[in-house]
């Protein structure tokens, strides 16, 4: 196993790998960054929050000072603007917000970085999220930002304790894929709960639309080569997923992607409980087309709602089945529908699960909650206590005003990982002789769940369709309209139903929620 992530992580970022970076000095420490910015006028929040609330797409510049372990360092002419969805509710004036330290001084950089990223840590007691899941990301081979921390001042007013991390953009290209010059799409920021959108909360869910590039503005951006505007490649990668037959796909996938990479982001979402992501939102990720391999790289974005922090309807992080596939996410319905991709899939998330422990991951969570402790107690401005800090380090907590329809249970992290762990002893069977066997799942496997219409079906061995049964919320029989591997479920009224394989003495039930 730890030989199979090694070679995958190097597989992964290539040549890049092997090389050192600026930003090594900064990344490879833990440590607490000290930012003072100097905006030159008094009401720059004023300005700031106006550029954003108005959608303006304006910037607001300021001088800044940087402290770090390297030392002291000015940078002049940044430019600096809010950002966020949820983040941005974040209650007082302490928002997430990006800089620029290259866009009026070429080659001014931070650490070879000409943009950085200053999270608010929203809706995350701990602090520790999206660092926990990047940091593991990194260690096992999957493309994702690194992370660190900073105080941050703005006009001599302290303003917050954040998350400092890297963007994706040329520089993280050229370091962790050795290649910038291709197309980079990010996923667009509108809100979607697993179950498709359209308008202005379409969603980036991979299908494909029509072959013009105004058919996706809402749902992606083109983050590199905006002049030129070629959405071709891009749009054809949807064609062939959305289009093609499964014995096509089980070649054309793995040979358009670096596809063990794609595996693997996927299933480390599934297992962190990363729900807002492609698995389930739909959002907070990059696609980035290698001009030089032709492959399309995955790459993860905004980790801070993983260990089961996003409120995802009925779908429960701790109990998630490896294998969930949300409606309208035809790249996951070909992986777990495919026989073949769908072995695939399953060996990388039995890697990533090796190292999924308490003992693995505690002493890290530790560690970091001993660097960041007092910083956490010195932040006024921080949107929980420092008891909830403390507490939601080890076990869950309640707290209101931290989601959608008031009051939300946090998953602890430590507790988390004990409890997923336990849900999978359940569910997946990572016990293999050799590489090339495949986990197996003990259970009935079905996809799309919610679904609306059709409901796939991957019995065990043995079984039959002949031998499912559904019946709805009072246990009454309904009528199972079978059609090969597959049940419609389209004339049944909305609301939740169990199917249940009856073999042997030991009845198999599995709840399906129609939509």
């Amino acid at each position: 196993m730890k030989l199979t992530t090694l070679f995958f992580a190097v597989l992964i970022a290539g040549n890049a790998l092997s090389q050192t970076a600026p930003s090594d000095s900064l990344f490879n420490t833990d440590q607490v960054v000290t930012v003072d910015f100097d905006f030159g006028t008094q009401d720059f929040w004023t300005t700031l929050t106006t550029n954003y609330e108005n959608d303006l797409g304006e910037t607001l510049t300021a001088d800044v000072t940087i402290t770090d372990l390297t030392g002291t360092r000015m940078y002049y002419n940044v430019e600096v603007d809010l950002k966020g969805n949820s983040s941005y509710t974040h209650p007082g004036n302490k928002k997430s917000f990006k800089v620029d330290f290259n866009d009026n001084i070429q080659g001014q950089k931070y650490h070879g970085m000409a943009k950085v990223h200053f999270n608010n840590c929203w809706n995350d007691p701990t602090f520790m999220r999206e660092k926990i899941f990047f940091d593991y990301c990194q260690d096992h081979g999957i493309l994702a930002p690194r992370v660190s921390y900073a105080n941050v001042s703005m006009n001599g007013t302290f303003w917050g304790f954040y998350n400092l991390v890297e963007a994706v953009d040329r520089d993280f290209l050229d370091r962790w894929v050795d290649d910038d010059k291709g197309n980079l799409f990010k996923a667009g920021d509108n809100f979607g709960m697993g179950g498709g959108g359209g308008g202005s909360n379409a969603e980036a869910d991979l299908k494909y639309y029509g072959d013009a590039a105004q058919d996706y503005g809402t749902r992606y951006e083109l983050k590199t080569n905006e002049a030129e505007n070629d959405w071709t490649e891009f749009i054809e990668l949807l064609d062939v997923l959305n289009n093609s037959t499964d014995d096509v796909l089980a070649n054309e996938l793995p040979a358009r992607f670096e596809w063990n990479g794609v595996l693997r982001s996927i299933a480390v979402d599934n297992l962190m409980g990363n729900l807002d992501s492609y698995i389930h939102s739909a959002r907070n990720y990059y696609l980035y087309h290698d001009s030089t391999t032709f492959l399309w790289n995955w790459i993860h974005w905004d980790g801070n709602m993983s260990f089961g922090s996003y409120p995802a309807q009925t779908q429960n992080a701790l109990t998630l089945a490896p294998t969930y596939v949300a409606n309208n996410r035809p790249l996951m319905t070909k992986i777990m529908g495919i026989a073949d991709l769908r072995t695939a899939y399953l060996a990388e998330y039995c890697d990533l699960h090796t190292d999924f422990t308490n003992t693995y991951l505690d002493p890290r969570i530790d560690s970091i909650a001993t660097l960041i402790g007092p910083h956490v107690s010195a932040d006024a401005n921080k949107q929980f206590t420092l008891e909830q800090f403390t507490a939601n380090i080890t076990g869950d907590i309640t707290v209101s005003g931290g989601g959608p329809g008031g009051s939300q249970a946090l998953r602890g992290l430590k507790s988390f990982i004990t409890q997923r762990n336990t849900s999978l002893a359940s569910s997946l069977d990572c016990v293999i002789s050799s590489v090339a066997d495949a986990p197996v799942l003990n259970a009935l496997h079905i996809y799309p769940n919610p679904t609306a219409d059709v409901l796939f079906i991957e019995l065990p061995k043995g079984a039959s369709m002949k031998d499912l049964q559904l019946t709805d919320a009072l246990g009454r029989r309904v009528d199972l309209r079978t059609n090969g591997s597959s049940v419609d479920v389209s004339h049944l009224p909305a609301g939740l139903y169990n199917l249940m394989l009856v073999t042997g003495n030991t009845p198999v039930v599995t709840r399906v929620e129609k939509q």
